[in-house]
C-alpha cells in the first residue's frame, strides 16, 4: 500500500480523519459492504481499492457514513463525549493504516464496530477518568446529599449528534428502544459494568448484533458471549428495578406535552417559585451532579437541594436545548452588569406530566450545545 497521503501533506495522522460537511447518500449509510445487493458491492470494492492504494478520500467517503453512530456507540461504553470523538478518531486512523488486513468477510461497518469496541475497552481498562469534584457553586452551601455517585465522569450528549447518526434499526437481536438506551439512566448504569459484559451488552441488546458476530469482534466464542450477556443483563437490571405501580411513560420527544412541562419548569425556575418547582417533582425524583458527586433521593431531598440554589439570592434565565434524547435547559446566572453567565445544564427525565430526575452538568459541557459562556441578560 502507497504512503498514507497524510504523510505527504505534513498533516496530522488522526486530524485528517476528522468530521468534515459532506453529503452521504442514505443508501451508503446502511448497505456500505458485502450485504447482497451487486451495485453497492461494486461501490465498496472500489472505494476499498483507491483507499488501499492510497486515496485519503475514498476511504473517506467508505467511512464517513459510519462516523456519527460510532461516535454514538462510544459514548455509550464511554460515558464521555470527548473520550468518544477521541476514539472515533483512534478507530479511524487504525483502520486507515489496517485496512491492507481487511479481509471483507464482514461488512465495513461491523469492521468498524469491531475496532471502535476494542478501542473503547483498551480506554476503560485504562482508567484515565475524570475524577470527582468538590462543591464550586459560590455562595451557595449545599445540603447533606443522599448519596454519592460512582460516575462522575459522566457527559451529555447533543441531539445534533443523535441526529447525525443515520437512521438505521437495530439488528434483530436488539432488545432496547434507540430512545432509552441514549438515555443517562441507561449509560450511567452501562458505567457501572465490567468492560466485557458492557461491551457485549451493547453490541448484542442495543445494536442487535448476532452472538457469532460478536465474538468474532471480541475474539471470543459464542459460549462466553453468552454468558457475559446473561451476567451484564442481571447487573443491568439490579440497577434499574421497576419502581412500585411503574411510573407513567414520558410525553413524546418535541411533542405539545413535553414543551409544556419543560415551560413550567423554566417559569418556576427563573422566578424562584421553589414551591412550584418541588410541585413538578415525582416522589422518587433524583438529582445527580457529575462531576460532583452529590446525589439527591426523592421530592424532600430534591427540595432543600433547590432551595439552597434559589434561597442564595441567584436569579437564573434557562435556555431550552436537547440531550440523549431529553429535554434539557442550559443555566445563565444574571449579573449586576447586565450580562448573564453560565452556570450550568440540566438535563430532565419525565415520568407522565412530572419531572423524575435532574442531572446538572457544569458550565464547561454549554460549548457542545451551542450555547456561548455568557450572553446579556434579558
Amino acid at each position: 500500500m502507497k504512503s498514507p497521503r497524510w504523510r505527504e501533506t505534513g498533516r496530522c495522522p488522526a486530524a485528517q480523519f476528522g468530521p468534515r460537511p459532506v453529503s452521504v447518500p442514505r443508501w451508503k449509510a446502511g448497505k456500505l459492504g458485502k450485504e447482497g445487493d451487486t451495485g453497492v458491492e461494486l461501490v465498496a470494492d472500489d472505494l476499498i481499492s483507491r483507499a488501499r492504494a492510497g486515496d485519503g478520500e475514498a476511504f473517506r467517503e467508505l467511512t464517513e457514513p459510519f462516523r456519527r453512530e460510532l461516535q454514538v456507540h462510544c459514548y455509550r461504553m464511554l460515558g464521555s463525549v470527548q473520550d468518544a470523538e477521541d476514539v472515533v478518531q483512534e478507530t479511524l486512523l487504525a483502520a486507515w493504516q489496517g485496512l491492507g488486513g481487511f479481509e471483507e468477510r464482514s461488512s465495513v461497518r461491523t469492521w468498524l464496530y469491531r475496532i471502535a469496541t476494542n478501542r473503547c475497552l483498551n480506554a476503560r481498562r485504562a482508567a484515565g477518568r475524570r475524577p470527582a469534584s468538590a462543591w464550586n457553586i459560590p455562595g451557595v452551601e449545599p445540603p447533606e446529599p443522599s448519596r454519592l455517585g460512582e460516575v462522575v465522569w459522566l457527559e451529555p450528549l447533543p441531539d445534533t449528534v443523535l441526529a447525525g447518526a443515520p437512521d438505521l434499526p437495530p439488528g434483530p437481536e436488539a432488545r432496547y428502544e434507540q430512545t432509552e438506551s441514549i438515555s443517562l439512566a441507561f449509560v450511567t448504569a452501562l458505567q457501572l459494568l465490567p468492560p466485557r459484559q458492557l461491551a457485549v451488552l451493547i453490541l448484542r441488546d442495543v445494536l442487535g448484533f448476532r452472538a457469532r458476530e460478536v465474538a468474532g469482534m471480541l475474539d471470543s466464542s459464542v459460549e462466553s458471549v453468552n454468558s457475559a450477556l446473561k451476567r451484564a443483563r442481571v447487573s443491568l437490571e439490579h440497577r434499574q428495578p421497576l419502581a412500585a405501580g411503574q411510573p407513567p411513560p414520558p410525553p413524546a420527544p418535541g411533542s405539545p406535552e413535553e414543551d409544556e412541562i419543560v415551560a413550567r419548569f423554566v417559569s418556576a425556575y427563573e422566578s424562584a417559585d421553589l414551591a412550584a418547582v418541588i410541585a413538578l417533582l415525582t416522589d422518587d425524583a433524583f438529582v445527580s451532579m457529575p462531576p460532583i458527586p452529590f446525589e439527591y433521593v426523592g421530592r424532600d431531598a430534591v427540595g432543600r437541594f433547590f432551595g439552597s440554589i434559589l434561597g442564595s439570592g441567584r436569579r437564573f434565565e434557562l435556555v431550552p436545548a436537547r440531550a440523549n434524547g431529553q429535554p434539557a435547559c442550559g443555566a445563565y446566572v444574571r449579573g449586576a452588569d447586565g450580562v448573564s453567565h453560565g452556570a450550568g445544564l440540566f438535563v430532565m427525565a419525565l415520568a407522565g406530566d412530572r419531572i423524575r430526575a435532574m442531572t446538572r452538568f457544569d458550565a464547561g459541557v454549554l460549548p457542545r450545545f451551542g450555547m456561548p459562556p455568557s450572553m446579556p441578560s434579558r
